[in-house]
């Protein structure tokens, strides 16, 4: 049996810079955080003593004879990427919810697949794991995804990761002390909308208008820049991160008209109302989490306003995917 752990994640600027069909014709860039809410995954080898070949469990329970018969789109990619032949068991937790706007669906994908690496004894660099996921996700499901989550996923860590026009990326550790990154964490806020959504159709409505939307894209890249410098300076009040996040929002809202919705409109006003200086919501947008930026004495307001919202407390990490039980023989 191997059990993996793989982070969810905060993207914070770049958003939509990240996906192939802008950064192979202008470079993209992002900055990221993983955060200590994980998806699981167990895997181990099923006994030839059933009907089925392979069991999934994940939100519901798949028993199946043949990979192609798996409907669960980034299971059925894996099995038949990694050419799975004996019969397999999958379990799938998660922290959070899916479709939430904190890279889960690419967890997945980074997670099953270094659970098979694991499952045959192969150790596997976070590199190889990213650019299977990526080759996973965008070629054989084909989903509308950019590239920054499966190398969060795999890498872990708070990052800017900067994409490169022929597909290659870097991954460059934000290196901060101490007291700048706690003072960072102690001023963002993480709530649940309680809105799920299809992000595929969002980010294909976001692709589709990206060659008139080129002046925000090139601001929210250099964001990533100019983000990276105040967290740097400690000269620099935090706050002006705050104030990027909302600049960056108001870019990300136009990217398209599915990025943003009434509800989401009004719990962003509410939040700025009690004192808030920014925030966004997190993936490809349209509901999910949203991340508020507030000095900590105005975080009781925030959630008084936002009293209907799940809140979420977490914290930064930096080991991104690991397998944290191994026993391929099931010993």
């Amino acid at each position: 049996m191997i059990i993996t752990r793989t982070p969810f994640r905060i993207s914070f600027f770049g958003g939509g810079t990240d996906y192939p069909d802008w950064y192979r014709e202008h470079g993209g860039a992002v900055l990221a955080t993983t955060i200590d809410k994980y998806c699981y995954i167990t895997c181990r080898h099923l006994p030839p003593f059933f009907e089925h070949r392979h069991r999934i469990v994940y939100s519901r329970i798949e028993n199946v004879r043949h990979n192609d018969e798996i409907e669960h789109p980034a299971v059925r990619a894996v099995f038949n990427w990694a050419n799975v032949v004996d019969g397999l068991e999958i379990h799938h937790d998660g922290d959070l919810p899916a479709r939430s706007g904190l890279g889960s669906s690419s967890a997945f994908t980074v997670g099953l697949a270094h659970a098979l690496y694991g499952l045959r004894g192969q150790m596997v660099s976070q590199d190889t794991l990213a650019k299977d996921a990526i080759h996973i996700e965008q070629s054989l499901i084909g989903e509308n995804v950019g590239s920054q989550d499966q190398v969060s996923a795999a890498y872990g860590g708070f990052n800017r990761i900067d994409f490169h026009r022929d597909d290659s990326f870097n991954v460059s550790p934000l290196i901060l002390p101490g007291y700048r990154r706690e003072e960072l964490h102690d001023h963002l806020m993480l709530c649940f909308t309680g809105l799920s959504r299809i992000a595929d159709e969002i980010a294909k409505s976001k692709i589709d208008n990206f060659k008139n939307r080129e002046t925000e894209l090139n601001l929210m890249k250099e964001m990533v820049y100019e983000a990276t410098t105040i967290l740097s300076d400690s000269r620099v009040s935090i706050d002006e991160f705050g104030k990027l996040l909302d600049l960056s929002w108001k870019y990300k809202r136009s990217l398209s008209d599915r990025v943003s919705t009434p509800e989401i409109d009004h719990i962003y006003d509410e939040a700025m109302r009690a004192g808030a200086i920014g925030g966004k919501i997190l993936g490809a947008g349209g509901g999910g989490f949203m991340l508020l930026f507030a000095k900590p004495d105005k975080h009781a307001a925030i959630r008084e306003h936002l009293k209907d919202l799940v809140h979420v407390s977490f914290n930064f990490e930096d080991s991104g995917s690991r397998v944290v039980l191994y026993q391929p023989n099931g010993l």
